[in-house]
């Protein structure tokens, strides 16, 4: 089968960028075509420590303007999607042999005013030996910190990018791998092919290299061209054990080396903790955790921890590449964690317009995506404001078409009175609903009114019903997608 398509613009790599950047082209009218060689958030956009947040370490860089850039985004981002991003109180115990205590609620003040604030609560101090979260810790920390930020579903929030690209009429072709390109004066034209061998031909006027930690290679062995940014990858990973605590809250922690570690309650009964910071050399489409990162994450935990934590305590654990973006002139030997986490837009109108995106993070993706088209958009004859900042993702309507503020406070309201309204289902199964879908819990249980509607279980929690959504709304297409990246029912069945 052989196809062809036409359009404004082309965009390669599914991950958050590609995927945000395609919804804010669509939705100003261009068309828009996207491809992914694998799954939606398949590498480093579901890899993250899925934070929403301002970045409190950056401060120690003065990336004062990354971390207000962040801030903000942070309370556009819950307002669109209250669903899958929720406040997270975090308590950072205080080292004695660290910075002092007066230089930490300083950097915190800066935090909570860098931006403006109306959904999360500001800092304070916190006696560990009177607060839960000091229960777990070594009676030697007596003193901490608490502070707000966000929790998100990373690859979550990619799919419903590209779920919204596609109601504004992008085409997002997933498993679609884009493996020649050619510039002329004024179009592009590319092909693709995908996992049934079917050959797809793009003509496009505009190529965007939304390809992360593919960027450089991508312009090099399919354009021809120059990065003209210094890449350097950078491999993050991440542990998971059993839980740790039985309280709500979140830590972070400082190694001496200045880096920072999370420890996060993760799908009820487990601890997230990450991340690691080191350079990367290897392949890239096949990035794990070694022994040694394990190692470093044990030991940073057990310092702070009463009960210890060995690498036999981790029941699962997953690794990410992040492109990050260096000027010519910094030295290698810089810290991995000290490299800038912003991002850069290069824009090549030599010939038909390219436009390369190195860096950035989860937290500024809309940011940059509008700030893409905003580039973009004049060159395509298109003069359409930017309209994402006022916009829900899909199922995050909950209380009105507009992102609000009751979506996020009232966010458990709304799930028990979805748990009355399916009283039929579990009620724990219809929160997970509630967290994952938000509003389109109605498009997926639609007809639907009792367990045996829901069809065959197919594993604890998992019913074809929602396989079957999964599938024909969301491009899942094998179990990985759906256990792992659509949702996180695959860590619940592992036996420990």
């Amino acid at each position: 089968m052989h196809q062809q398509l036409q359009c404004d613009v082309l965009i390669v790599g599914g991950g958050i960028n590609g995927a945000g950047i395609a919804r804010d082209a669509a939705g100003r009218g261009l068309s828009v075509v996207l491809c992914e060689k694998d799954d939606l958030a398949s590498h480093t956009s579901s890899a993250s420590t899925k934070l929403i947040h301002g970045g409190l370490r950056y401060l120690e860089q003065y990336e004062f303007s990354l971390v207000r850039k962040a801030l903000i985004e942070r309370e556009v981002l819950m307002r669109s999607a209250p669903h899958i991003i929720h406040p997270l109180r975090f308590v950072m115990p205080h080292d004695q042999g660290q910075r002092p205590a007066w230089m930490i609620r300083a950097g915190m003040f800066i935090y909570d005013h860098l931006a403006k604030r109306e959904l999360l609560p500001g800092s304070h101090g916190i006696k560990l030996r009177k607060h839960a979260a000091g229960a777990p810790l070594k009676d030697s920390f007596t003193k901490g910190f608490a502070y707000s930020d966000g929790w998100v579903d990373d690859a979550r929030l990619v799919v419903l990018n590209a779920i919204s690209a596609r109601e504004n009429g992008a085409t997002i072709l997933t498993r679609t791998a884009c493996t020649t390109v050619t510039r002329t004066a004024d179009r592009w034209n590319a092909t693709l092919h995908n996992a049934n061998d079917e050959t797809i031909e793009v003509n496009a006027k505009l190529l965007i290299n939304a390809t992360g930690p593919w960027a450089a290679s991508f312009l090099h062995d399919s354009v021809h061209g120059r990065a003209g940014k210094k890449l350097r990858l950078i491999k993050g990973s991440h542990i998971v054990v059993k839980k740790l605590f039985d309280h709500p809250y979140a830590y972070i922690f400082q190694h001496p080396d200045g880096r920072i570690v999370f420890a996060i309650p993760y799908e009820h009964d487990y601890t997230l903790i990450g991340t690691t910071d080191i350079d990367y050399h290897g392949d890239t489409d096949k990035v794990a955790i070694n022994a040694e990162e394990i190692d470093y994450l044990c030991e940073l935990v057990n310092h702070y921890f009463e009960k210890p934590i060995t690498s036999a305590d981790v029941v699962w654990s997953y690794s990410g590449v992040r492109p990050l973006v260096e000027d010519e002139k910094e030295d290698d030997s810089e810290s991995a964690s000290e490299v800038t986490r912003d991002y850069k837009l290069a824009f090549d109108t030599d010939a038909a317009p390219l436009l390369t995106v190195f860096g950035g993070k989860i937290t500024t993706f809309r940011k940059l995506a509008e700030e893409a088209v905003d580039l973009i958009a004049p060159v395509l004859n298109n003069h359409h404001g930017a309209w994402t900042a006022d916009a829900c993702l899909p199922g995050g309507d909950i209380y009105g078409s507009k992102p609000n503020k009751r979506a996020v406070m009232e966010f458990d309201d709304y799930v028990r009175d979805l748990q009355q309204e399916y009283a039929w289902l579990p009620p724990a199964l219809v929160e997970r609903y509630a967290r994952a879908y938000g509003t389109r819990i109605k498009l997926m249980l639609a007809d639907r009114s009792s367990l045996a509607d829901m069809g065959e279980e197919i594993a604890p929690g998992l019913f074809a019903a929602e396989v079957a959504y999964l599938q024909r709304h969301e491009w899942a297409t094998c179990d990985e997608d759906i256990l792992w990246r659509r949702s996180k029912l695959g860590l619940h069945l592992i036996r420990v």
